[in-house]
């Protein structure tokens, strides 16, 4: 008969080997939890409280909340397939605060991403099914305000797709090319009967401008026929050999390469200067300094990368607008020229101090004054510390102040 011996120690053995494991199971648990693939739970809407909710549905443009778990390393987050700019800064493990990406192309967006968070982290990823839509759309800017007929007129903005109508003066757009991802659209103009709004209808909305397109009138300062003709400064011309395109007479500033620092605004090529004329009614002048702009045309054949222009009111230089469309933001410089005429805006807030780099003024009283009268200039300069790029060879008609909110 074998005898049994019994251990003593075995029970304390293996509850101590099962306490080992367990312990290895729940780091590895936790170890998952944390690190694991991401999971999206809800959407808030980025906001102050109260309005800080849970939403059903998100557009462009839109700064959200992800409400969820393991979210804290993403690498990127794509909205119906478009990716997100994120900021690590602004995520933990159960959020993350992102910008709906401003474009995206509705409707080329495959079926399989329609309505599609799609977020992926060092660990895993997931996609969740939620409803994104297009907003209404925008117009940005008009390509020429004051085309002809059979002129190519683009109209720039964002979400310009799923087009049910478009008007120009008054007048329907029915045939017309629009740029996928909805930035853009353009046509040939058909004969216009009289001034009218720009409108674009979409499954998403309508827009609407503010100022009236095919507008000889409206807040016009000086148009070199009729309107406020020149005080002094550069010649006037109707040709249309160098600048074709045009309806009666235009003013052309003309100068080869600046030296450095060349601000000789007096020489007669290098500027406008009109008679004094109302910028604005003064029972406006309360209103905010952005929602009012001056407009012109301008055609410029040659390419144009150093000369400075800009505009002034009256004699006083404590405020101007600098026009330097060849300058990127980035500071880059590209050739700039123009397939025959162009619309310039300039929203009144962007007349600064400073040579046109420092503070916009607090309202349109201190920019223009209780009266809000004086002449227009525009001139040109070099700013640089060194000769010009180039010189510029260009024409403008039709200076304007209107209301663009």
């Amino acid at each position: 008969m074998n005898k049994i011996i019994f251990n003593q120690r075995y029970p304390r053995l293996l509850f101590l080997s099962l306490t080992a494991v367990f312990a290895l199971l729940h780091a590895a648990c936790k170890k998952d939890s944390l690190d694991g693939a991401p999971v999206i739970t809800n959407v808030r809407n980025y906001a102050a409280s109260p309005a800080d909710t849970l939403v059903n549905s998100i557009t462009t443009g839109q700064w959200i909340v992800l409400i969820g778990h393991n979210l804290k390393d993403a690498v990127q987050i794509s909205f119906n397939g478009v990716p997100a700019t994120i900021n690590s800064i602004m995520f933990s493990d159960t959020s993350a605060t992102v910008l709906v990406p401003d474009i995206i192309p509705f409707p080329t967006v495959p079926a399989e991403s329609l309505n599609t968070i799609r977020y992926d982290t060092k660990h895993g990823t997931t996609t969740f099914s939620f409803a994104i839509v297009a907003p209404p759309p925008t117009i940005s800017s008009i390509s020429n305000e004051n085309a002809h007929e059979g002129d190519s007129v683009y109209i720039s903005g964002l979400n310009l797709f799923f087009i049910n109508e478009i008007t120009f003066a008054g007048t329907p757009i029915t045939e017309y090319t629009s740029a996928s991802n909805g930035t853009s659209i353009g046509f040939v103009l058909p004969a216009l009967s009289h001034s009218g709004p720009v409108e674009i209808s979409t499954k998403s909305g309508t827009v609407v401008t503010a100022f009236n397109v095919n507008d000889p009138v409206t807040g016009v300062l000086c148009d070199f026929d009729n309107i406020n003709t020149l005080s002094w400064g550069t010649g006037t011309d109707n040709s249309s050999v160098n600048f074709p395109g045009n309806r009666g007479y235009y003013a052309v500033l003309n100068n080869d390469i600046l030296p450095a620092g060349d601000g000789n605004w007096w020489n007669w090529q290098r500027s406008i200067n009109t008679n004094d004329v109302q910028w604005i009614p003064q029972d406006s002048l309360a209103v905010p300094v952005d929602q009012y702009a001056i407009k012109f045309e301008i055609s410029v054949p040659a390419a144009w990368t150093g000369t400075s222009m800009y505009v002034v009111k009256g004699n006083s230089f404590d405020y101007m607008a600098r026009y330097e469309p060849w300058q990127g933001s980035d500071g880059t410089v590209s050739p700039f020229t123009t397939k025959g005429w162009r619309t310039v805006t300039i929203p009144l807030s962007m007349f600064r101090t400073n040579d046109g780099k420092g503070a916009a003024a607090e309202s349109l009283t201190t920019l223009l004054g209780s009266s809000a009268n004086g002449s227009v200039n525009i001139h040109t300069k070099n700013f640089s510390a060194s000769p010009s790029a180039s010189g510029l060879h260009a024409a403008i008609d039709n200076i304007r102040v209107v209301k663009i909110q």
